[in-house]
């Protein structure tokens, strides 16, 4: 019996040092299970930060290119607006033109108007200044025109040139050195400046 009650004790022992045990290694095991968590709960910012970092700095691609898209957009409509108004303003200043284009040329004019208003209302009978009167009047004109850039072509003894002349009659038997020569004008011809307003018409040797 004394031997059973020995066993007994010692079986007695052995479970509660076997529940100790346990006890131990689930304290064990919960404290390495904490300290794993505070590692990961440490590390987690850091790691989000080292992992979610690159992702945050870069721009989600549809967003990028829809803020592109209306940069875009933007410009296009400024630039047509800017294309319109160059338009419209081109149009008016052309209508200007074209409406009050020879205000310059008129107005240079006027004062040679005043003189035939004057010599007509003259009542001289004197033929020679008539003539002079006549005379004064169109050199007036003819500087007037020069200052506005317009100039006589010149014809006499001049070598027959397509570019000034108009070839209205071809006179044979004037020799040798007059043949493709102006001969005669015709019609006067003039220049506004390097473009022949009108040819003149002359008559050529040959």
């Amino acid at each position: 019996m004394a031997k059973e009650k020995k066993i007994n004790i010692e079986d007695g022992n052995a479970e509660e040092l076997k529940d100790s045990l346990h006890t131990e290694e689930t304290g064990a095991q919960q404290g390495a299970d904490e300290a794993a968590g505070e590692a990961c709960t440490a590390e987690g910012p850091t790691g989000s930060e080292g992992g979610h970092s690159e992702p945050d700095a870069e721009k989600d691609p549809l967003e990028a290119a829809n803020e592109q898209n209306a940069k875009l957009k933007d410009q296009l409509l400024r630039t047509i607006a800017e294309f319109d108004n160059y338009k419209k303003r081109t149009l008016k200043e052309k209508t200007e033109l074209i409406l009050n284009g020879g205000e310059k040329a008129i107005t240079a004019i006027l004062p040679v108007l005043d003189d035939f208003e004057r010599a007509l209302a003259d009542k001289s009978d004197d033929p020679q200044a008539i003539r002079e009167g006549v005379q004064m009047i169109f050199n007036k004109f003819y500087k007037t025109l020069e200052g506005l850039g317009v100039k006589k072509i010149e014809t006499d003894d001049k070598d027959f040139n397509v570019d000034y002349h108009e070839a209205v009659a071809m006179v044979p038997g004037m020799g040798d050195d007059k043949k493709g020569k102006v001969i005669d004008c015709v019609q006067t011809g003039y220049m506004l400046n390097d473009k022949v307003l009108r040819h003149a018409k002359v008559a050529v040797g040959q």
